[in-house]
């Protein structure tokens, strides 16, 4: 014999319930022996305390219960409940008049649901020509007297049931769930998971072969599919494990439903109503592999805390503490203690929170007066979630991710076995949480969150660079980049389950005025994790964000390089600002566009090389310029021409050849040394005449062959073999406060390193002491938007293995 039982989302209206009608059909044609035990149906019990509470309120509650018979009806036309509606009717008519009610009339009247639940699909299963009898569970489970959560009497609810379904009558009987009776035949309910708990009691009774608990999942996930989206099914589980998972809130399951099981070793496989292809998750004794098994969470639940620095040393405390939970029939699920000053915190149900306040505050009343207590506390905005199968030893990768991620526990605590931990969080971080620790320690693909800000060359050539590689990145690092924010300076674009292809042509059209603020609120609101933002702006006004950002948990990756070039102050403040909220902000870009040079000079600066001097082509741009201008016979205008039409220098071209882009790069390599310069104290030789530097830029190429007699003068000064080339240079002592830095036009020779740069390519030469006259030289691609985007790239996969 099998014990199937059905819940109430299995048994509501429309599919549910034909697919339930369909699994005992197909069973009692296989002449499979069966026995169902069924919930309410849909959310009957809930119905049923509204009706009872605007009854005991006297409000009207007419309209209410008509609309719930006609749901429980469900277009049947014989007049099957007329006991039960006739009850339920009396019932509340009593509680309006008395405006009271007991523990014994809420039993009767919730009792109400799974009568109608099980009559209902009895009807339905003999019109289908299935046999079915209806059996009032009250008939066979004895309990005692504690309405609301009866305990079975065992000797006579196993003579009942196994006399009764000794003799039972042909067909597929349909059990109520959740209720019993006493032995002077009062109506009582087993509490939590009730009709879980009636089915495991049948199947101990009974020898049952196997107990199929049918729900609206597959099984039993590593945590809450609805929550967590890449949850994945567990498919075999010891009843050691599944009864941790109960202990901890697995809401299929409940531990007073596995301890039957466990007596007669009977396995529990838990199935899914609505996809009868699925093998579900099975339970048994066998014990299987150790390792983390699943996320469990506790929602409805309230954080009690006690603190007083006059309880230092006392003892008795606890015990107080605990005598007054356990007077008033109050479960504590976790407690966590503090020493330097006294202090204890206690997470209780938050139904029973304020009587636990109540009663606490009367226990300590006196020390209150002797000032030995300080306070007694309420916190309603917590969960716990709990990781089983977690211990001690590889905890510390969950917590940092979510310390990355701006979740800081409120609490933790583990086992005594050291096998299961659980930390107490605010509510409003629970979904996120889950998603964060899940990610960690079940090696699902990491999600990355990313808001990309200016999506200009740089930027849109980023946005299409992720959208092309994301899936071959997440199968080959098990990282799923999401791009949930597109922004421009006006418009902002937003989906929390990533922008597809369409992104440029949907901002225009629907995109939305924005601040900064709004997207900190819609990654909040959505329970983002692991959020990066992306600057691909040239924007002053911008980087005054960056802050806020990362205060908010974002990392940063730029290629804007205004943070990094305004004030030394502003620099430090910010770094100040990373390191509180231990975020990372990556930067590479910022000089030599994808060339690895800002990581090499921090690595050879961190580990104590002495760095003595830098120089170089730290301009892409003016690289081809000059590279072009040394070797061919044009004039300077024609090359500067040639280079803006091919897009390799700003619309303006005076924006490169001022020199201010190549300084505040220098700027940043300084900093990177820990020198304190500033903009101001660069040397910068502009390479445009100062009569051409104030002008409109139309005018400016109507008048741009003015620089030919300029550079050619220049050109044909220079000593034989020899060209030119616009460098960044820091030196001096650079292990004081301050470097020299200079951005220049210099002549060098054609047989240098510098000498042999070709096309648009970047150079830089790093001098240490180590090395001596032979610098480290870096050279490659130092312009274009798709070599930046992919240096841009490069560090958010860098920082996307860091979360």
């Amino acid at each position: 014999m099998k014990i199937l039982k059905f819940g109430g989302k299995s048994l509501a209206n429309g599919e549910g319930l034909s697919k339930v009608i369909q699994i005992i059909a197909q069973k009692f044609f296989s002449n499979e022996s069966i026995v169902v035990v069924v919930s309410a149906r849909a959310n009957a019990t809930n119905e049923l305390i509204d009706l009872l509470e605007k009854a005991q309120k006297g409000d009207n509650y007419e309209k209410d219960l008509e609309s719930f018979k006609e749901y429980q009806q469900n277009e049947i036309t014989e007049n099957i409940f007329s006991e039960e509606f006739h009850q339920l009717e009396k019932l509340l008519e009593g509680v309006s008049l008395l405006r009271d009610y007991s523990a014994r009339i809420k039993d009767q009247i919730v009792a109400v649901g799974e009568l109608l639940s099980a009559k209902y699909l009895t009807h339905v299963l003999n019109e289908k020509k299935v046999k079915a009898n209806f059996v009032d569970a009250r008939q066979l489970i004895k309990t005692d007297a504690i309405f609301g959560n009866a305990q079975p009497l065992d000797i006579i609810s196993k003579k009942n049931s196994i006399q009764f379904f000794n003799n039972q009558p042909e067909g597929v009987n349909i059990v109520t769930g959740f209720i019993a009776s006493t032995v002077s035949n009062e109506t009582t309910t087993l509490g939590r998971n009730g009709s879980n708990y009636t089915a495991s009691l049948l199947a101990n009774y009974l020898d049952a072969e196997e107990f199929q608990n049918y729900t609206h999942v597959d099984g039993i996930f590593t945590a809450n599919p609805e929550l967590v989206v890449n949850a994945r099914k567990i498919e075999k589980l010891s009843f050691n494990e599944a009864n941790e998972l109960a202990n901890f809130g697995a809401n299929i399951l409940h531990a007073k439903t596995i301890i039957p099981l466990v007596e007669k070793n009977i396995p529990l496989r838990i199935l899914n109503t609505f996809n009868p292809d699925s093998h579900g998750t099975l339970i048994t004794a066998e014990q299987t592999d150790e390792g983390i098994k699943s996320l469990s969470i506790l929602n409805n639940v309230s954080l009690i805390n006690l603190e007083g620095r006059g309880l230092l040393g006392k003892t008795g405390v606890d015990a107080r503490i605990f005598r007054v939970m356990g007077d008033n029939n109050i479960s504590v699920s976790i407690i966590s203690q503090g020493s330097s000053e006294r202090g204890i915190g206690i997470v209780v149900e938050s139904d029973k929170a304020s009587k636990a306040l109540i009663e606490l505050e009367k226990e300590f009343e006196n020390d209150f007066y002797t000032k030995d207590v300080n306070g007694i506390t309420v916190n309603d905005n917590i969960a716990v979630i709990s990781i089983i199968g977690q211990d001690l030893s590889t905890f510390h990768k969950p917590y940092t991710a979510l310390i990355k991620n701006k979740i800081v526990p409120i609490l933790f605590n583990n086992t005594t076995t050291g096998r299961n931990i659980s930390l107490v969080i605010h509510k409003g971080d629970l979904k996120r949480a889950l998603n964060v620790i899940h990610g960690e320690i079940f090696g699902v693909s990491k999600k990355i969150n990313i808001a990309v800000f200016g999506h200009g060359l740089v930027g849109g050539t980023l946005i299409n660079q992720i959208l092309n590689s994301a899936s071959a990145i997440e199968k080959r690092k098990n990282i799923a980049l999401n791009v949930f924010a597109i922004a421009n300076s006006k418009k902002v674009l937003l989906n929390n389950n990533g922008l597809n292809n369409d992104w440029k042509t949907t901002i225009a059209d629907n995109g939305s005025e924005y601040s900064v603020e709004d997207v900190v609120k819609y990654a909040r609101e959505h329970h983002l994790e692991n959020l990066i933002a992306i600057d691909n702006t040239a924007s002053a006004t911008f980087v005054e964000n960056y802050s806020y950002l990362i205060e908010n948990g974002f990392d940063l990756v730029s290629s804007n390089k205004i943070a990094n070039t305004l004030s030394y102050s502003f620099y430090k403040t910010l770094r100040r600002t990373i390191e509180k909220n231990q975020k990372n902000y990556l930067y590479e870009t910022n000089v030599g566009a994808g060339l690895p040079l800002i990581d090499t000079i921090k690595l050879l600066h961190l580990s104590g090389e002495n760095i003595t001097k830098i120089k170089g082509v730290f301009s892409g741009s003016l690289s081809y310029l000059f590279n072009t201008y040394s070797k061919e016979n044009k004039n300077f205008s024609d090359v500067l021409q040639e280079a803006v039409d091919s897009g390799y220098t700003e619309p303006d071209p005076r924006e490169d050849l001022c020199g201010n882009d190549v300084a505040r790069k220098v700027l940043i390599l300084a900093r990177e040394l820990d020198l304190q310069n500033e903009f101001d104290e660069i040397k910068i030789d502009n390479l445009i005449p100062e009569y051409l530097q104030t002008i409109s830029q139309d005018e400016f190429f109507e008048r741009i062959e003015e620089f030919n007699p300029i550079y050619q003068q220049i050109k044909e000064g220079q000593e034989p073999n020899h060209v030119l080339r616009y460098i960044g240079e820091l030196s001096g002592d650079l292990q004081k406060e301050k470097g020299v830095l200079e951005v220049k036009l210099v002549s060098v020779s054609e047989n240098s390193a510098l000498g042999q740069l070709k096309g648009s390519d970047s150079l830089f030469e790093i001098y240490t002491e180590s090395y001596g006259e032979r610098p480290i030289v870096i050279q490659g691609a130092g312009a274009g938007a798709s070599v930046t985007a992919r240096g841009v790239f490069g560090d958010i996969l860098r920082l996307a293995e860091k979360n």
